[in-house]
């Protein structure tokens, strides 16, 4: 079942919200409209100028810094 557009907007705006409060996260979509930005593009420069050695790194630290609270199951 594909989920609706409101679906994805509500449960993005639901987690920008938990994560960063409403008031950042309405300045990181004001900046967002603002400045046109292509995430898309930026993803892809941002990995591209990066050796998998050093996204394997950076995902490490991130994990240990940003532990997962959430009801997941670990595979």
């Amino acid at each position: 079942m594909a989920i609706s557009t409101v679906e994805i907007l509500n449960r993005g705006m639901r987690c920008l919200t938990e994560q960063m409060g409403i008031v950042e996260a309405e300045h990181f979509i004001s900046a967002i409209i603002r400045e046109k930005f292509d995430y898309t593009k930026w993803q892809r420069d941002y990995f591209d100028a990066k050796t998998p050695e050093e996204i394997s790194a950076e995902a490490s630290h991130f994990e240990a810094a940003q532990p997962f609270a959430g009801k997941a199951v670990r595979l």
